[in-house]
């Protein structure tokens, strides 16, 4: 994975900021009670500042005075700020403020705490950073820092977020840009209205975007990203340079070409690999065969480490470096991938990609840095094979949930261009249950559920197989079952690995008291399960748009033996239900001695406008409420 820097800065003493409290007055009783409502954190000032004097580096200079109203907010009262190769250690200063604004504590330089920003599986990075929280829990209390960093590239720039997340109100944010008025500064706004304000003075331009109270918003079920919703301003370079390689960001075409600058040489390999090449892929005619051989060695022979080093993390290790150490990140990887293909004579491109479940934005017309992941592109003659290469056990052509459905900048050789990753539809994305049980007298029910789960819908239970033991699948499994008291007696998991990869999953399961037993009566949910749990609020004043995800299908079938000697004194009717959102329909009959139900959901996804959410409050209501319809039953006065 890419690391895409978090951008810090510098700052100054604490008589400035005594100067700054004076002046502010950050007194909680001077905010403005609509800035309070539904607040965790009151951003009282934000000013960013960042001055670049040439394409090769810049300046960013940041200034902050929140308000911490509760506990929910203490996250935002710790300064965190990463550095590395490309930028300079950033010094903080900082000042804490009682509710009535006055000034406490100072920051010292001993409190600071500088640390090594590697995560479990980095082996090498260059990220450090520093850390500074005064662990303050008397609300509401008022957190002030300022601080700056130099960085020495300008191929990533701060973007602006003034609405950092939901219950946060702001009273002032801005942020400036200054940079020769013979430059072109990129920049795309979000929920933004205005041209930002331009002043020029002795050659350099300063353009600046303010925002000015902003109430405090709460999340919205399915709401879309937060930069969609709320201001948000991204800024690009034109030329740039990064470890003394130009680049240009004004098209995709020559991103593209920059990165293959990076990559240019690096895809040499060892001749003992070479020859394990033509061992493994000479007498092969199918292409895709060959692809999916070298993946499988790819898999078997490397390892994913994170190795954030090199020019900004961007520039992937040398394929032989891969090939002797056995592992590299998600560039090295790749890169090892192409040049595997590349000596068994197929052409594969080197992918930058947006990756993360819910992840998927890219701004198509607006080329700049968004990504922060590398996969592989193989093109055939009319589809394309695509290879995730950090992963050891996906198969060749299946991306998940992870890299699906988004647009990625593809590498080819004369530039880049934006290609679509697959997306995988409602008659992909299955889950097949058939259930078969035998009720007793007492309400116990005994199960065998057969489900077969497919495209993303198996993802789940990939990572499961793979990432846990069979005793923690097991603990797993006994928390999942919507069952009061149950025991699993046995459970079993096979795979089906291909470009359209599928899960069987097996279990055996006693459910005490599952029917409830009255007199002579068996009261019954032949939903055994798959319910929905999902119930939403109606509201009158939704204001965001509906983002209902990837499409999917669902099918049950279920048999349920029960005890001899009952009848039916009430049934559900057959259930149809059409929306916008999905179809749904369940139906349950009762033949001789054996309880009948099916089931079947098709689950839409997409977006909605606002308007359609009390549609979907009543599409789920009465879905809910079909998934627990009971069947009543009762004993034949004969017996």
């Amino acid at each position: 994975m890419i690391h895409i820097r978090l951008l810090s800065v510098l700052a100054f003493s604490l008589l400035l900021f005594q100067a700054s409290a004076a002046d502010g007055d950050w007194s909680v009783s001077k905010i403005d009670p609509r800035m309070l409502k539904n607040a965790n954190v009151v951003i009282r000032l934000s000013e960013e500042q960042i001055t670049m004097k040439n394409p090769k580096e810049y300046v960013y200079r940041f200034h902050y005075v929140y308000t911490i109203l509760n506990e929910n907010g203490d996250d935002m009262a710790v300064c965190n700020m990463r550095y590395d190769k490309l930028s300079e250690t950033p010094d903080i200063e900082g000042a804490l403020f009682d509710a009535a604004g006055k000034a406490i504590k100072s920051l010292k330089s001993k409190d600071i705490q500088d640390m090594s920003a590697v995560s479990g599986n980095d082996l090498f990075d260059d990220d450090r950073m520093k850390v500074h929280s005064f662990y303050y829990k008397v609300y509401p209390y008022t957190v002030e820092y300022e601080v700056t960093q130099k960085f020495k590239t300008t191929f990533y720039l701060p973007s602006w977020a003034p609405v950092p997340d939901e219950k946060t109100a702001v009273e002032k944010s801005n942020i400036s840009y200054t940079f020769p008025e013979t430059y072109e500064l990129r920049f795309k706004t979000f929920n933004y209205p205005s041209a930002p304000k331009n002043v020029s003075v002795n050659g350099m331009k300063t353009l600046t975007w303010a925002v000015e109270s902003y109430p405090a918003f709460q999340d919205e079920p399915f709401q879309p990203a937060l930069h969609e919703i709320t201001p948000f301003v991204s800024f690009a370079p034109s030329v740039f340079e990064m470890g003394g390689i130009q680049g240009n960001m004004n098209s995709w075409l020559s991103y593209g070409a920059f990165q293959l600058q990076l990559n240019k040489g690096r895809d040499q390999l060892p001749d003992v690999t070479k020859q394990k090449v033509h061992s493994l892929t000479d007498g092969v005619a199918d292409p895709r065969e060959k692809i999916r051989i070298l993946y499988e060695y790819m898999q078997q022979n490397t390892r994913y480490i994170s190795i954030q080093l090199g020019v900004g993390g961007w520039q992937p290790f040398e394929a032989s470096y891969v090939a002797t150490k056995g592992y590299g990140d998600c560039k090295a990887l790749s890169n090892f991938m192409y040049s595997l293909l590349k000596e068994a004579g197929i052409r594969s491109c080197y992918t930058i990609i947006r990756a993360g479940k819910n992840a998927k934005m890219v701004n198509p017309d607006f080329p700049s840095t968004q990504f922060n992941h590398i996969i592989l592109a193989v093109p055939m003659q009319k589809d394309t094979v695509w290879l995730e290469c950090t992963s050891q056990t996906l198969p060749a052509g299946y991306l998940s949930s992870f890299t699906c459905d988004r647009d990625a900048l593809l590498v080819d050789a004369d530039g880049g261009k934006l290609v679509h990753t697959p997306q995988y539809k409602i008659d992909e994305n299955l889950e097949i249950r058939n259930i078969s049980a035998i009720l007793d007298l007492e309400g116990t029910l005994t199960l065998k559920s057969r489900t077969r789960y497919g495209g993303l819908q198996q993802d789940h239970y990939h990572q499961l197989i793979h990432q846990l033991s069979k005793d923690k699948i097991k603990d797993y499994l006994r928390e999942q079952m919507d069952f009061s008291t149950y025991e699993i007696t046995g459970f079993d998991y096979k795979e089906s690995l291909s470009a359209h990869p599928h899960v069987d999953e097996t279990l055996d399961i006693s459910v005490s008291n599952y029917a409830t037993v009255s007199g002579k009566r068996l009261f019954i949910i032949p939903n055994i399960m798959t319910r929905n749990g999902r119930k939403l609020a109606t509201d009158t004043a939704r204001k965001f748009p509906l983002e209902l995800g990837s499409a999917y299908r669902d099918i049950d079938t279920v048999t349920i033996r029960i005890p001899a000697g009952y009848a039916p004194e009430s049934m559900p009717a057959d259930v149809s239900i059409k929306s916008s959102f999905g179809t749904y329909t369940c139906s349950v009959k009762l033949n001789g001695e054996q309880l009948q139900y099916t089931r079947s959901i098709d689950h839409f996804g997409g977006r909605f406008p606002a308007t359609q959410y009390n549609d979907l409050v009543k599409y789920f209501e009465a879905v809910y409420k079909a998934d627990r319809n009971k069947v009543v039953l009762v004993k034949n006065a004969t017996n």
